[in-house]
This record gives C-alpha cells, sequence and structure tokens, in this order.
C-alpha cells in the first residue's frame, strides 16, 4: 500500500512539473501593433518625391503644390504597408484635386496601383480608383456627396486588410469594397498632385496602424 501511495504521489509530482514547464515554454504574445506617424511635421524623412510637383513643409504641414511644369506628382512612402488603417487630414486650396494612394508603386510619374480619390466637391472623395487598369471601380452616390468641406480641415481614413478596403470621410463611410486583385497588391502609401497646374493641398496628422 506504500509503494502504492509513493507511486501516486510520484506521478502527481511529475505531472506539475510537466504542466509549469509547459507555461514556462508557453509563447509570449507578441504586443499590439500602435499607430505611428507617417509625418513628423518637421520635414520629408520617410517619404520621397517623384516628378517635379512641389512638396514641402510649413508650419507642421505637408504641402503639395503644382508647379511650371504642371504634370502628375506622387510622394510615395519608403515602406510598403500590406494591412492598415491609415488616418489623416486634408485642406484643399484652389482645384484640390489629389488622392491617397495605397498598395501602389511609382516608375518616374506612373503609378501602379489604387487611389482614394480627393477632389473639388461632387467629383467622388473618398470613391477607389485604380490606375492604368480598370479605371475607376468605386464612385461617391450623390447622397454622400455632401460629407466633403471644400476649403476646411478634413479627416480621411482607409482600413485595407486583404480584399477589403473601407474608406470614411469626416467619419462617414464611403465605400466598403472586396477585390482580389487590390488583396494581392503591394506597396507604399502615396499621395498625388493632379496634372493641370493651379492645386494647392495641405496635409497633417498622417498616422497608420499595421494590421
Amino acid at each position: 500500500m506504500l509503494k502504492l501511495r509513493q507511486l501516486a504521489v510520484l506521478s502527481a509530482a511529475i505531472l506539475l512539473l510537466n504542466s509549469a514547464f509547459l507555461v514556462f515554454k508557453a509563447p509570449v504574445p507578441s504586443p499590439l501593433k500602435k499607430p505611428v506617424k507617417l509625418f513628423n511635421g518637421k520635414d520629408l524623412t520617410g517619404w520621397k518625391v517623384n516628378g517635379t510637383e512641389k512638396w514641402y513643409v510649413e508650419n507642421g504641414e505637408l504641402i503639395c503644390e503644382s508647379g511650371p511644369d504642371k504634370k502628375y506628382g506622387y510622394l510615395t512612402t519608403d515602406k510598403f504597408y500590406k494591412n492598415f488603417d491609415l488616418s489623416l487630414q486634408f485642406k484643399q486650396e484652389a482645384n484640390g484635386n489629389s488622392g491617397v494612394f495605397f498598395r501602389s508603386t511609382v516608375d518616374g510619374t506612373k503609378v501602379s496601383g489604387w487611389q482614394v480619390e480627393v477632389a473639388p466637391p461632387n467629383h467622388d472623395t473618398g470613391g477607389i480608383y485604380e490606375s492604368y487598369g480598370r479605371n475607376w471601380l468605386v464612385q461617391i452616390p450623390d447622397e454622400k456627396e455632401g460629407f466633403l468641406k471644400m476649403g476646411e480641415w478634413n479627416t480621411l481614413r482607409i482600413r485595407a486588410q486583404g480584399d477589403n478596403v473601407k474608406t470614411y470621410l469626416n467619419g462617414n463611410q464611403m465605400v466598403d469594397f472586396t477585390d482580389a486583385k487590390i488583396g494581392a497588391g503591394e506597396g507604399s502609401i502615396a499621395l498625388q498632385i493632379h496634372d493641370g497646374g493651379g492645386i494647392k493641398v495641405r496635409w497633417k496628422n498622417i498616422t497608420i496602424e499595421e494590421l
């Protein structure tokens, strides 16, 4: 009887040690990624200018402005972003035709990827356009066009995860779109200045959270 008790105690001790070992060896969950600033408010660190249009910092704001060539211009992040939640503010002056590209690459001033439109009133701000491809994928219905505040600060949010992209303008959902081609895309975040001249847009509070 004593031997049986000893064996039972020994078995219990072994089980306890094994459990403790498993707990000790259990993987520690990785910390949640926090939003980071893409624009430091001082200079263009972390970004690359593509084209001859003007990109500069003034009073803590990032400004894109048409240059003498009046061509397309892009400001691309050095880093590629796949799944993310991006938030930024923009204020349009003059024409205000611009955009925010995602999962995009730029060669000279030829861009490959997808744009969330930033445009004058009634021109689909928040919609999704595929450059050098299928063109408009999602345009904005008339009842949502009034969410844009021309000449004032607007908040644009873009959430891209896998095949799905959602856009929000001033807290209002503009697009909820799922597309396999977008899901396969790879590339940078990019701000655009449209061709034609006479364009000036201010940007600030550009933050991104990787998903």
